[in-house]
């Protein structure tokens, strides 16, 4: 099915969601060297210094904005698909869980 742009945006959201694995993988790990580290008595300062790559919140704040990006990019995509097999907005509105404005601007967003 080439050119389905919702295959596209669930292959794109695989391969972010494969990336934040590797975030969250990274998260724990540093997540039981602060334990670790606390247990020793050894500052939250001292620990985060000793950090290499980015820290905790750094990781967060890109798996959550790849992700946001991505869901936005297949809840286009997915609209699209359904309004053009015919669905109404409204009906798309209650599959969504949002307003059928809502829906109306995902359109107007996925033609652009």
């Amino acid at each position: 099915m080439a050119g389905d742009a919702f295959l596209d945006a669930l292959t794109a959201l695989e391969e972010v969601l494969a990336e934040n694995e590797r975030r969250t993988r990274l998260i724990k790990k540093r997540m039981t060297r602060i334990r670790r580290s606390r247990a020793r008595g050894i500052l939250y300062a001292e620990s985060v210094s000793r950090e290499d790559g980015p820290l905790i919140v750094q990781l967060l704040t890109e798996s959550s904005t790849a992700l946001d990006t991505s869901g936005a990019n297949v809840r286009r995509a997915e609209a699209q698909a359904l309004y053009n097999e015919g669905l109404t907005m409204e009906q798309i509105a209650s599959r969504f869980g949002v307003s059928r404005q809502r829906v109306s601007v995902l359109l107007r967003k996925a033609r652009e």
